[in-house]
């Protein structure tokens, strides 16, 4: 399937991995997609759609089995308070819908952060852009190709 974040990382001629799977729309859940295409929750990153009081919208990512932790977040964004996007405006502030969004190739260019747990990983998986399809990249090509930071931003369930 070609997704705009899969011409990018084309583009840019950074190595990557397709992962295909089937969806239950009843369950969309990080962990359920990290189950059936065979890793560990903690390697499959869920892209989360934030609101900070003072620099507006941007995306986080978090492991899969993980919360994101909003208080981190507000500091390393020079917020001072985040809230996750009511999931009504996913779409509209992304373009992207639950269980598809991504930073990679995204129609606006908002700020990444990313859990820092992703260092610890040769190979990290994010959604592809799409329901049922997921990238799996090196944490570093990630973080250049999408600017993000990385920081303690996850609090494991």
């Amino acid at each position: 399937m070609k997704t705009n974040a899969v011409r990018l990382l084309e583009d840019q001629k950074i190595r990557f991995e397709l992962r295909e799977y089937e969806v239950d729309a009843a369950d969309l859940s990080a962990e359920t997609v990290a189950r059936k295409i065979g890793l560990p929750a903690a390697q499959v990153f869920k892209t989360l759609v934030v609101k900070g009081d003072r620099n507006g919208v941007c995306l986080a990512l978090v492991p899969a089995n993980a919360e994101l932790d909003l208080k981190a977040l507000a500091r390393i964004s020079g917020d001072r308070k985040v809230e996750l996007a009511p999931l009504n405006q996913v779409q509209s502030l992304t373009g992207y819908i639950r269980g598809g969004v991504t930073a990679i190739g995204a129609k606006k260019n908002y700020p990444v952060y990313l859990d820092n747990s992703a260092l610890n990983f040769d190979v990290i998986s994010v959604s592809a852009g799409v329901r049922g399809t997921q990238i799996s990249l090196t944490p570093s090509d990630y973080a250049r190709v999408t600017n993000a930071k990385t920081g303690h931003i996850a609090r494991v369930l």
